[in-house]
């Protein structure tokens, strides 16, 4: 399952998916998509090693800025997808 997280000043929707194991590693998928004219641009950030996958349409410069973001609320987002988002964390 993914769930809403935020969406960024430029339009940018960001959701992340539930723990799951992927290598006896606990793994967080974060999902940015921005709408532009005839589709979206995309990229995959896995969490807690910030492997970088799918990258389509977003610069060199955009993928460093989400990096630099997505290490600063990394802690954030790990705790909401073992609690099931937003809508389900019991204390934030």
């Amino acid at each position: 399952m993914m769930y809403r997280f935020m969406t960024l000043d430029d339009g940018t929707e960001v959701v992340h998916s539930d723990t799951y194991i992927d290598n006896g590693i606990e793994t967080v998928k974060v999902y940015f998509e921005k709408p532009v004219h005839g589709g979206f641009h995309s990229a995959e950030c896995y969490l807690p090693d910030y492997t970088w996958k799918h990258i389509s349409g977003f610069t060199k410069n955009e993928i460093a800025s989400f990096h630099e973001y997505v290490q600063s609320i990394a802690h954030i987002i790990i705790q909401l997808a073992r609690d099931g988002g937003f809508d389900n964390a019991a204390n934030f």
